[in-house]
């Protein structure tokens, strides 16, 4: 008989809510270890353990580089430095983020899968765009319970929707207030061994490339996917195209790793991010252009002409982006 004692958590937007919830009504006993990832900013201190200590029954803290993973303790990812399980300790690292985030739940979700097969309980929780799927896919690969909370009950919908839009056979699809009772009661029933899917190389390679393996980087030929048309967002690097099922995604050289709705987003914020360079630049020019021509009004009216002519072509195209700007989807917005 088979325990399942490694339980993951990814959230994002909506999920220290979530979380306190989760965790205040699980019990001190709990005969299992709770590894979570909030998406938080690099930039900041999280004080996620100390609010899920105050809120429930069981210790909480931040993960350590080479701690080992003992049952009955919650262990928070760190702003910064992906969170991923390794066989009886976890292990944190600065590889390049994926899906814009670090941490992000797809390493956690992969190295634990990979690492504790069907020992390995996912739970995906509310937030924006779709981090966590191709992690939940891993969990189920290696045939691991994959719970999502329900998108109707989400604060955030769309992490969990795009979950259960992608990812087959997910295990439970719930609110949030029935979670914590599923998920004591998986860890307190044993279940018999089933013969475990072997780790597939790609999954491999994506477990080791997070840590930024230089073996992994290096290694053209074994490569998962093929060369896409599309540039790296982050470091300009070429994007390989990865199919899995109905899941779209793409990974750098480097580790840089985007589902398709993140590439997409990126990329909207790169081309606004043009067009405000653009603005600028424009502007500029308009207004020494003009200065050009107030100089020569006296000295030479043929250049002051062309000079004027340019300053108002500038305020021309200036104006353009300006009402592209202006109407600019909040929508491709990310957290």
């Amino acid at each position: 008989m088979l325990e399942q004692n490694i339980i993951v958590v990814g959230t994002s937007a909506g999920g220290v809510e979530a979380l306190t919830y989760l965790v205040k009504h699980l019990p001190p006993d709990l005969n299992a270890a709770v590894i979570i990832v909030l998406h938080v900013s690099s930039h900041s201190k999280s004080f996620l353990p100390e609010i899920l200590s105050r809120a429930g029954n069981l210790p909480v803290s931040h993960a350590q580089d080479g701690e080992a993973i003992v049952r009955g303790s919650i262990y928070v990812a760190l702003p910064d430095y992906h969170l991923l399980v390794e066989k009886g300790y976890l292990r944190l690292t600065r590889g390049a983020k994926e899906n814009r985030c670090r941490p992000a739940i797809d390493p956690l979700f992969r190295s634990a899968a990979r690492t504790y097969g069907q020992q390995v309980i996912a739970v995906l929780l509310t937030g924006l765009l779709d981090d966590g799927t191709a992690g939940l896919m891993a969990v189920k690969m290696r045939r691991g319970v994959a719970i999502v909370q329900n998108p109707d009950d989400a604060l955030y919908p769309d992490m969990p929707r795009n979950a259960i839009e992608n990812v087959e056979d997910i295990d439970h699809i719930l609110p949030l207030s029935d979670i914590p009772s599923t998920l004591v009661a998986l860890v307190n029933t044993p279940m018999e061994v089933q013969p475990e899917n072997p780790v597939p190389s790609e999954m491999e390679f994506e477990s080791k490339i997070v840590q930024l393996d230089l073996e992994a980087v290096e290694d053209e030929g074994n490569r998962p996917g093929k060369p896409s048309t599309f540039g790296c967002p982050d470091c300009g690097g070429i994007l390989w195209e990865l199919n899995e099922g109905n899941l779209l995604r793409f990974r750098c050289r480097t580790g840089h790793a985007y589902s398709a709705e993140t590439l997409l987003a990126t990329q909207s914020e790169k081309v606004e991010d043009a067009l405000w360079i653009a603005l600028r630049a424009l502007e500029e020019k308009a207004s020494l252009s003009h200065r050009m021509a107030s100089r020569m009004e006296v000295r030479n009216q043929a250049l002051a002409a062309r000079f004027k002519e340019e300053a108002h072509s500038a305020k021309e195209s200036s104006a353009i982006i300006r009402e592209v700007l202006l109407k600019v989807n909040p929508n491709t917005d990310v957290d």
